[in-house]
């Protein structure tokens, strides 16, 4: 997968390159679709939700210019496959899904597999965790038709958003960085994921 999938493709972050090598997307993964685990296509998670294609994961991180010293917001736990991702690429995680059951079921796929550094709640993911802000980063796994100005809010001067944007059928993933308190967008390419639902935010 990751020579394949990622390095052949452009991806040049070592860091990430090695994150992705070491946690087991199998294990990320509802049982039936174990064997293909490791091809370069979303899988269904439950709830309506998937777990993301690699090459589209690898992307997102690399843009986003992870340091070791960062702390990030993730929006969208789904199946956990990107939270243990981040907790080997940044300082601490913090992580919102919608859906209780599946992070519950990320909670407990994380600790078995003993990936720490990471706070999961449940709620609204546009949102955000103000609770824990300012961010270093935020990773939004979900696609919105605009970007929700309380996320913007939770980025420190200087941070980075990685968000797709658009409509169901049509999305751009975006690269936005909070300079002198504006955003600043950069448009990197055509995505498709799942729509950003509402909650109320339940820390975990």
């Amino acid at each position: 997968m990751v020579a394949r999938q990622l390095a052949d493709r452009g991806t040049r972050d070592a860091r990430v390159l090695e994150a992705m090598r070491t946690v087991p997307r199998h294990e990320f993964v509802p049982e039936e679709f174990r064997e293909g685990a490791y091809e370069d296509h979303p899988l269904p998670i439950g709830e309506e939700q998937t777990i993301s294609q690699p090459y589209i994961v690898a992307a997102m991180l690399e843009q986003l210019d992870l340091q070791a010293t960062d702390r990030v917001l993730e929006i969208g736990t789904g199946s956990g496959y990107v939270t243990a991702l981040l907790s080997l690429l940044v300082a601490e995680v913090y992580s919102v899904e919608r859906h209780a059951q599946l992070a519950i079921a990320a909670e407990g796929t994380l600790h078995r597999l003993g990936y720490g550094k990471v706070k999961i709640g449940v709620g609204d993911g546009r949102e955000g965790w103000a609770e824990y802000a300012p961010f270093d980063a935020i990773l939004v796994s979900a696609a919105t038709p605009e970007m929700p100005s309380a996320l913007f809010a939770q980025l420190r001067e200087g941070g980075r958003m990685m968000i797709p944007i658009g409509s169901p059928t049509s999305q751009e993933l975006r690269l936005i960085r909070k300079v002198g308190g504006r955003a600043e967008e950069t448009v990197l390419e055509g995505c498709r994921f799942v729509p950003l639902v509402e909650g109320t935010v339940e820390g975990g």
